[in-house]
């Protein structure tokens, strides 16, 4: 939910006119569209070759996962992680336009450690994978854009540990 429509809903339910501080962030929301919406559109534009840096990253890291018995071992498997991955990028994305982190919790890190853990993924390797997306993304952008997207790629990085 974004902080306009949770200002909303919160002055709602108590019947009364937004406050000044509330319309101070809300301004302040509005003013970060254009930086939050270049931050997305970098993201999405490069997204294949991010994914695929941060890919190659993670299997240089933690050769386990590619090697025989590894959970990204063979074609299928690495495609399957990748595709991961990608899903993980997409949902920093959400995060980044809505200002908030609220989607990538509710769309995408409910229940996902229980997961991993029972298909037997190490869900440090998950969280590396998203440590390389997050430099991949990074430079791609200003520092200053870089540091804003940061805080929602860690997001999902503690939303995994």
């Amino acid at each position: 939910m974004s902080i306009v429509t949770k200002s909303i809903v919160n002055a709602d339910a108590e019947a009364r006119y937004l406050s000044p501080g509330e319309l101070d962030r809300i301004k302040g929301f509005v003013t970060s569209g254009e930086k939050r919406l270049r931050i997305a559109q970098v993201i999405t534009e490069n997204r294949e070759r991010i994914v695929k840096q941060a890919g190659d990253q993670l299997f240089q890291r933690r050769p386990d996962v590619v090697s025989p018995g590894g959970n990204a071992y063979g074609q299928e498997m690495t495609a399957t992680c990748l595709r991961d991955l990608d899903y993980y990028l997409r949902l920093v994305t959400y995060g980044v336009v809505a200002g908030d982190v609220t989607p990538i919790e509710e769309i995408g890190l409910v229940g996902v450690r229980e997961m991993y853990k029972s298909l037997g993924t190490p869900i440090e390797g998950v969280a590396e994978g998203v440590r390389g997306l997050k430099n991949a993304a990074a430079s791609l952008m200003s520092g200053e854009d870089a540091a804003e997207a940061s805080a929602y790629f860690d997001y999902v990085v503690g939303g995994l540990q």
